[in-house]
């Protein structure tokens, strides 16, 4: 019988139903360009694949190596981490409806690949895009002077009505499908349900303390 190296014993693990109802370690996160693992307690830079409309986990050597931005032409894009906020902005009730989004949170980019804007929304499948027409999009972006500030496919306009007000701000494009992914986490109902709404406010808190306003004058 061949045994655990240097006559070692292996600890018993779980039998029988406990194997399925025993709580997994983590997965050991990894970048996903060279492998190397990459330090749980920090974040860890993300990339854009343009081809695959994806995000992709990458270790700092392999982002500024790939990131095209910095260098030639290629697929990656590296997301960047500036944060800004618009309280001056125009979005009132009428431009929100006409997104056709009906939820009170959205994001939207612009697609490099599709060569126009794309507007999502996260529901209890994950994010979920809408279709405005063009004369909706023309005036929401229109109504404030952060859409013409976004960095295509790595950055994103992060939206939410909220006691009778809209928010509005520039946010990396991987912070708002992080959104996305802790909605579906804790959806419930038809509305989410207040575990999902407190996991909505905790993340917008964290944004109003990163955003600033952008430098210049306002029109």
């Amino acid at each position: 019988m061949i045994g655990p190296p240097n006559g070692s014993v292996r600890p018993p693990g779980p039998t029988g139903l406990r194997r399925f109802t025993t709580p997994r370690p983590p997965r050991e996160e990894r970048c996903e360009l060279c492998g190397a693992p990459l330090a749980a307690e920090q974040r860890h830079p993300h990339l854009v694949d343009t081809d695959r409309r994806a995000l992709v986990c990458a270790c700092g050597p392999c982002a500024q190596l790939m990131d095209r931005s910095a260098a030639s032409p290629g697929r990656f894009r590296a997301v960047p981490g500036r944060f800004l906020s618009d309280p001056d902005h125009r979005i009132d009730d009428r431009a929100w409806e006409s997104l056709r989004i009906p939820v009170s949170v959205a994001f939207f980019f612009h697609n490099s690949t599709l060569d126009r804007p794309v507007v999502l929304y996260p529901s209890p499948a994950g994010a979920t895009e809408s279709e405005p027409d063009e004369e909706a999009w023309r005036s929401f972006l229109d109504a404030t002077r952060l859409a013409a500030l976004l960095d295509p496919d790595v950055e994103a306009l992060l939206l939410r009505r909220h006691q009778g007000r809209t928010e509005c701000f520039l946010v990396p494009i991987d912070l708002c499908y992080e959104l996305v992914g802790r909605m579906r986490l804790h959806w419930q109902g038809f509305d989410g349900g207040a575990k999902a709404r407190a996991a909505l406010d905790a993340l917008f808190a964290h944004v109003r303390g990163l955003a600033r306003e952008p430098q210049g004058s306002r029109p």
